[in-house]
């Protein structure tokens, strides 16, 4: 009887996942709309280009702060780490995109390794102070060496405050990057949101990822049913610095320079705020925190033309509204209200 009943509980927990790979109809959504918003708004392209952008690297933050509980103040520091790759290989002759990709996405890894090594082994606000400090020891870094001697030469390396401009080859020797339309640049950076959205997908409905949630969820439980729950935490900060690498390189390669903001605090702010925005936790909710948030930078510094501007202002004012009133973020507004109709279709169907 023992063994039948656990044999039921595995065929539950198998067609559980099973259901979780499933893709619903409204899942294609995200992806029509963005096709969409090239043909309807070709002059707002470099825009929708950094939304995406910024995205890919709100998923990559959400994968550890709303599923396995690790909260960063610091991920610029594989964003970054991933754009001054990828830049780096272009203004020094190796301008292929897609191999600058895996590069950006080995060197954030490696990079997460290290940091996470230490950096895991603390929890709560200590955890939180030091995932800050080594983005900031990066800024730091990488203001310093903006220009390095070589032989007695000064070469430019980070370009600093100034930045560095570089040009990459065309995308599988065919498409060239458009610095004035951004059409190329805007599928290409859509196309690898996609293959990182399915790889995060993938993994937030696999096993490993429900045990990231049981370690969000209760730490102690899981070290008390034997759960490796550093090894998991860190195999999980490591993918998530490799996927924030590959975010900072498409970043920087679709704009062809890069400048030290790349790793600046500011900036990882923003992104924890845009998975909060949207609500963390949640596949889609970066998808909506990170369009809702540029947008309004985008539309209260320049459409407005507020002297100084305000958009610090704006969002913040949107992100306590939020916290108010919608807990489980704009995204959870959304699925409150499909619940409640599918609520009221079932009730009649009955």
């Amino acid at each position: 009887m023992p063994s039948q009943q656990h044999a039921g509980l595995n065929t539950a927990a198998a067609q559980d996942l099973m259901r979780g790979h499933r893709f619903r109809w409204y899942e294609v959504l995200p992806w029509v709309i963005a096709i969409a918003v090239f043909f309807a708004f070709p002059g707002y392209r470099l825009l929708a280009t950094q939304i995406l952008v910024m995205i890919m690297f709100a998923l990559s933050l959400d994968l550890i702060v709303g599923y396995a509980g690790i909260v960063s103040l610091g991920h610029t520091a594989f964003f970054g780490t991933g754009a001054y790759t990828a830049a780096l290989l272009a203004n020094n002759g190796w301008g292929e995109p897609l191999s600058a990709l895996l590069a950006a996405a080995v060197m954030a890894a490696i990079l997460g390794v290290i940091s996470g090594w230490i950096i895991l082994r603390t929890h709560g606000l200590t955890l939180l102070m030091l995932t800050m400090a080594f983005s900031i020891m990066l800024y730091e870094l990488a203001k310093d060496l903006d220009v390095i001697k070589i032989g007695g030469e000064e070469v430019t390396f980070t370009g600093g405050f100034d930045g560095i401009n570089f040009s990459n080859d065309a995308i599988l020797g065919l498409f060239e990057f458009d610095a004035v339309w951004y059409g190329v640049n805007y599928w290409y950076a859509l196309v690898i949101l996609f293959a990182g959205f399915l790889v995060i997908r993938t993994i937030v409905h696999a096993p490993f990822g429900r045990a990231l949630i049981g370690i969000r969820e209760n730490v102690d439980r899981m070290h008390a049913v034997g759960s490796p729950v550093f090894r998991r935490k860190l195999v999980v900060y490591v993918i998530s610095a490799a996927i924030a690498g590959v975010a900072g390189a498409i970043f920087v390669q679709v704009q062809g320079n890069i400048t030290i903001g790349v790793y600046e605090f500011e900036l990882a702010g923003n992104v924890l705020i845009m998975i909060i925005l949207g609500g963390t936790g949640r596949l889609y909710g970066a998808f909506i925190g990170a369009t809702v948030f540029t947008i309004l930078e985008n539309f209260t510094e320049h459409v407005l033309g507020t002297d100084p501007p305000y958009w610090e202002l704006t969002v913040g004012l949107t992100l306590v509204l939020t916290v108010l009133f919608a807990p489980r973020g704009l995204l959870g507004i959304f699925e409150s209200v499909f619940a409640s109709r599918s609520g009221r279709t079932a009730g009649r169907t009955a």
